[in-house]
């Protein structure tokens, strides 16, 4: 008489070597998966993507994201709209004052307020400011990532220069919350737009210096060209913005487009190029960093006189000798500051043309001086989303290539 394990003992014995084949085929053929970041420096930051491969080649690519994530919009809705300032240096921290200018802008946009004239002018040395670090990081760590070490080496010197003229500009290098609604902490300084020349002279010669080491370098061509191609349709769809768009040969600048801060008032070019891969990426940038001296020299040219902040007493905070020196201006001080803006009741979108692309901020507010809802359209985001359409069909070794022509930067992205 047969037992009960004998008569199982045939099928468990089966379900192990199906188990075994099945395990072996895995191993031995054809796919596996893997976990690139989010502690990896060709990922610039915290981003994890969950590769599967076929070999070298792979076959599906899922961006996973959220490892920096602060609740940012959550915060803005607890806080007065000066108070938020620091935090959007936090955002693209590569490019603090252009963050800055965007968000102070959608704020004045619901207030109904339009700067003074060298108010706009000093925003826009700071935008352009903050495009030709964002871009010198951009195009040198992306150069190291595929093996030229020196481009990296002339490219965060020059960088280093533009913390200069910050620190000169707002007391602080790296988070400057330089602009406040209405205007600005202070005006230039004596002697920044001197200093602000001299650095534009100097960066188009390393600029140059660049290019002649990468423009027909074989090894850098042959890891660019043709690698991480993106179509105009697929950028479209795909809702990229900046350089990554413009590299797809839509030449879609909100500079241009809908133009704000006067920039209807100065000319320059918008670079595109029509071949879609990672070389055009940089092609791109390299020549916005020229676009943007060009810019940087029209405003100093034709800085205007006058004040730099708007003539709103009431929702304005005084100067801090006037604080300092008056009874009732020191009143005023402490009511601006402890209830905020007097903001009307309404829905407003503001979009700003940032280094990674359309950085916007759109603000629901029920009125006073902290806002009810507020969304940021953060263009790392949406430029990473592109990821997993575009990575299959590379091998692993052109990830860091993608990566670094895509030019991104988490703090936007996890917000």
């Amino acid at each position: 008489m047969k037992t009960t394990t004998e008569y199982q003992a045939p099928d468990t014995l089966a379900r192990a070597q199906d188990h075994y084949q099945s395990e072996t085929q895995d191993l031995l053929g054809e796919k596996m998966t893997l976990n690139m970041g989010p502690s990896h420096p060709a990922t610039h930051g915290v981003l994890r993507l969950i590769l599967e491969l076929d070999g070298e080649a792979i076959t599906k690519a899922d961006p996973d994201i959220g490892f920096l994530h602060r609740g940012d919009e959550k915060i803005a809705e607890n806080m007065h709209y000066n108070q938020y300032v620091p935090y959007t240096d936090r955002l693209d921290y590569l490019a603090p004052l252009a963050n800055n200018v965007a968000f102070t802008c959608s704020v004045e946009k619901l207030m109904g307020w339009e700067l003074p004239p060298r108010g706009q002018a000093i925003r826009v040395l700071c935008c352009e400011l903050a495009r030709i670090a964002s871009h010198l990081l951009g195009v040198g760590v992306c150069a190291m990532d595929v093996g030229a070490m020196t481009v990296f080496l002339y490219t965060f010197t020059e960088r280093e220069k533009t913390y200069n003229l910050c620190e000169q500009l707002t007391g602080a290098r790296f988070t400057t919350s330089y602009t406040r609604v209405g205007g600005q902490v202070r005006d230039m300084p004596e002697g920044f737009d001197k200093e602000l020349l001299k650095f534009c002279d100097e960066c188009l010669v390393a600029l140059e210096e660049s290019a002649g080491l990468l423009d027909r370098n074989k090894i850098y061509l042959d890891r660019m060209c043709d690698v991480g191609t993106i179509s105009k349709e697929d950028a479209i769809s795909w809702g990229l913005t900046g350089p990554n768009l413009r590299g797809s040969g839509v030449a879609r600048d909100l500079r241009k487009d809908s133009p704000y801060l006067g920039y209807e008032n100065y000319d320059f070019d918008v670079p595109i190029s029509e071949d879609g891969d990672s070389y055009a990426r940089y092609l791109v940038r390299m020549e916005e960093i020229r676009q943007s001296i060009r810019i940087i020299k029209q405003v100093l040219a034709n800085m205007p006189d006058g004040p730099v902040n708007v003539a709103d007493y009431k929702n304005y905070l005084p100067s801090k000798e006037k604080a300092l020196t008056s009874m009732e201006e020191l009143i005023h001080h402490f009511i601006v500051a402890t209830q905020g803006l007097d903001a009307p009741a309404g829905e407003v979108y503001f979009a700003a043309e940032n280094p990674k692309g359309e950085l916007g901020f759109y603000i629901n507010s029920k009125g006073g001086g902290v806002p009810n809802r507020m969304h940021i359209r953060s263009p790392s985001f949406c430029n990473l989303s592109i990821l997993s359409h575009l990575l299959p069909g590379h091998s692993v070794s052109d990830v860091p290539a993608i990566l670094g022509s895509l030019d991104f930067v988490m703090g936007e992205c996890d917000r």
